[in-house]
């Protein structure tokens, strides 16, 4: 192997490590947003609240534009990735309300 391959197998490595690391804190993360939105969930079952709250996932999606916009992350990636957290948030609210 010469020299420039083995440092690009290096740097293959090293990325790959971070992106390991990077897809553990998005787990995580993720586990730990779920806990909070199951407690939202169960307060508006018990106080019979609705389990959607388009006013405030309107807000979130204008937030996480300017946020993505600022990561210098295509908005229309971290939108769709909301949007899949919010249908599930939904879905678990629902279920919560039965």
């Amino acid at each position: 192997m010469t020299d420039a391959a083995q440092r690009a197998a290096e740097l293959l490595k090293e990325h790959r490590q971070s992106i390991d690391r990077l897809d553990a804190i998005l787990v995580y993360t993720l586990a730990e947003r779920f806990k909070h939105t199951q407690a939202v969930g169960q307060l508006k079952a018990a106080h019979d609240l609705p389990p959607s709250d388009p006013a405030r996932e309107a807000r979130q999606m204008a937030r996480l534009d300017q946020l993505a916009k600022e990561a210098d992350l295509d908005p229309d990636l971290a939108k769709k990735f909301l949007n899949f957290i919010i249908s599930e948030v939904i879905r678990h609210h629902e279920k919560l309300q039965k």
